[in-house]
């Protein structure tokens, strides 16, 4: 494998096996393909990978941007062993923090609110994603006054800091949000926007990076319909080789 030129770098770790075994999945996103696969997402395996890396005709001080999720382990593996690339972190899964959050209001809520029983689908999907009928009942829904309604407008209101025009306005919008969430005296909502500002760098960086892991995500997709295909693997080795092969981008062809 050559690793040449290896400058932008997403990564996101996967189930490999029922518990909690887990493969990490590095991928060039220029490239679009993994070029390393790793045992376990703690830190050690961004160390193995910048092994990995200066062992293919690369040196990893040379990678310049990194796209992770807000794992600690991934935090330290990075920052040890990537000591020149800039951290973006994902906003899928910056949204998906705060659309927990508004799900743990929903459960605590519903318990003195039979209204909001099997209504988790509404709140946690974009409008245009829901058909005529959940629109109804989710305009229904926000109208009262639930404590659920208010954690929804706060979710949508976080959306829109990736639709600012640049750093600058991402960085004034972000502020408001975080006093209206801190504001909102909805302990989950609270919660996640303490660790959204304790990230904020790495969000921010986003209007200068644009990456995100949509790649890496397509890639966990084909590695999980492979292992459901094949009905599991035997060992994590068989399923590192079958990751390289559906997502590496590997020429079997032989030499002539």
């Amino acid at each position: 494998m050559d690793l040449t030129d290896l400058r932008r770098v997403a990564i996101d770790g996967t189930a490999a096996q029922r518990g909690h075994n887990y493969i990490t999945l590095f991928s060039a996103i220029d490239a679009s393909k993994v070029v390393y696969v790793a045992e376990g997402r703690g830190a050690e395996t961004v160390a193995r990978f910048a092994d990995h890396v200066d062992d293919h005709n690369w040196d990893a001080s040379r990678i310049r941007q990194v796209c992770i999720d807000m794992s600690p382990a991934y935090i330290r593996g990075v920052t040890d062993n990537l000591t020149e690339a800039e951290i973006t972190f994902d906003k899928f899964h910056a949204v998906k923090l705060v659309n927990n959050a508004v799900d743990k209001v929903r459960r605590a809520e519903s318990k003195g609110r039979p209204e909001l029983k099997r209504s988790r689908y509404l709140w946690l999907r974009n409008e245009p994603s829901l058909s005529a009928e959940n629109r109804a009942q989710l305009a229904t829904l926000t109208r009262l006054h639930l404590k659920t309604a208010r954690a929804y407008r706060i979710r949508l209101a976080f959306q829109e800091v990736y639709n600012q025009p640049n750093w600058d306005w991402g960085a004034r919008f972000l502020e408001r949000w975080y006093s209206w969430a801190i504001r909102s005296r909805l302990q989950p909502m609270k919660e996640a926007a303490r660790t959204i500002k304790k990230h904020r760098d790495g969000i921010l960086a986003w209007f200068d990076s644009r990456i995100a892991n949509g790649l890496i995500e397509s890639i966990n997709s084909l590695v999980q319909a492979a292992k459901a295909k094949a009905r599991g693997y035997r060992s994590l080795r068989n399923l590192t080789a079958i990751t390289y092969l559906i997502a590496g981008k590997i020429d079997l062809r032989l030499p002539t």
